[in-house]
């Protein structure tokens, strides 16, 4: 008579245990990786480097210089436009950042919608 029921030869957690495992260490490499990527700062700059913009990995933005020369009272707009366009893309590259980062642990894996 057939058992009804469970997995034949009792393969699964064996196999489930070894899933776990896995899972478990890719969980402790994540956050190390998020961790060290969170220290690690991405520059970007408009304007020819006029205004240059500083992030981390936790997106937040570290600093912005802006060069004397391309602060004109008279065009406060063409500074503003800078200075957004410059910190756009800093949090732009430290995403890409992460995203990189983060994908090296879950490569091999086909975990669609994860990262």
């Amino acid at each position: 008579m057939a058992r009804k029921g469970g997995f034949p030869g009792g393969a699964m957690p064996g196999n489930m245990n070894n899933m776990m495992k896995q899972v478990q260490k890719m969980q402790k490499d994540m956050e190390k990786i998020q961790a060290e990527l969170s220290e690690k700062e991405v520059e970007a700059s408009a304007g020819g480097g006029a205004v240059t913009v500083k992030a981390n990995g936790k997106k937040e933005i570290v600093s912005i210089t802006i060069k004397q020369e391309v602060v004109d009272p008279d065009d406060v707009e063409m500074l503003e436009d800078l200075v957004l366009s410059a910190v756009n893309e800093a949090l732009r590259s430290a995403e890409e950042m992460m995203s990189s980062g983060m994908s090296k642990v879950t490569s091999g894996l086909n975990l669609p919608g994860i990262f």
